[in-house]
């Protein structure tokens, strides 16, 4: 632990992370920050659709990957489909 100094950063405010705490924490270039009540929290960014491959194959798996509908016919279907 280490403690540090809230900073005027022009009309902002900020901190300084030390190296040594920001290489402990393995944090990525992106992340989210949050405000708690008496504390500020940094956690590395979730990527866009992080773990949907696994809910995919975890639905799969459970046979909750079923169509709701039957399937329906169209005019596309039995005039203009060609094979």
């Amino acid at each position: 632990m280490t403690t540090t100094r809230i900073v005027r950063i022009g009309n902002s405010q900020g901190i300084r992370i030390p190296k040594a705490i920001l290489e402990q924490a393995e944090l990525p270039a992106e992340v989210e920050l949050r405000a708690e009540p008496g504390r500020l929290v940094l956690t590395a960014a979730r990527q866009p659709r992080a773990g949907w491959v696994d809910a995919a194959r975890d639905m799969h798996a459970r046979g909750y990957d079923q169509l709701l509908d039957p399937p329906q016919s169209t005019d596309f279907d039995s005039k203009e489909w060609e094979w």
